[in-house]
């Protein structure tokens, strides 16, 4: 099956795309940097550096946090942060509804790279 993957280029210097998106999505659900690295299995020190680079690339945070303590620490997202996760998955449904016809003629030609390889020319 071929899939549609999407990453946009905010700058020179940042991109934005499945994997950065995922982990927005994880600390929302688990109300954690470190959860959120856990769940997508990578350290929190790369989870807690894609959230900075993305706090900085936008001006202002995605994700805010609270430092630990008696309570415990956490992460959540902000509205931006929100809204920046809401317009990735409006642009990669829209993307992959403006390619499905193009993908499925290149899945129908593979079907038949495929059949036709099986094909004896009788030699």
């Amino acid at each position: 099956m071929i899939a549609v993957r999407l990453f946009l280029k905010l700058d020179s210097d940042t991109r934005i795309g499945h994997g950065k998106v995922a982990l927005l999505e994880a600390i929302d659900e688990t109300g954690s940097i470190s959860g959120a690295g856990r769940a997508l299995g990578m350290t929190y020190r790369r989870a807690w550096e894609l959230v900075d680079h993305l706090n900085k690339a936008f001006g202002r945070p995605l994700v805010t946090g609270q430092t630990g303590g008696a309570g415990g620490g956490g992460a959540r997202l902000t509205e931006l942060g929100r809204e920046v996760v809401v317009r990735y998955r409006a642009i990669l449904a829209a993307t992959e509804a403006a390619a499905a016809p193009h993908v499925a003629v290149l899945e129908d030609l593979m079907k038949t790279a495929d059949a036709q390889d099986g094909l004896d020319d009788g030699c």
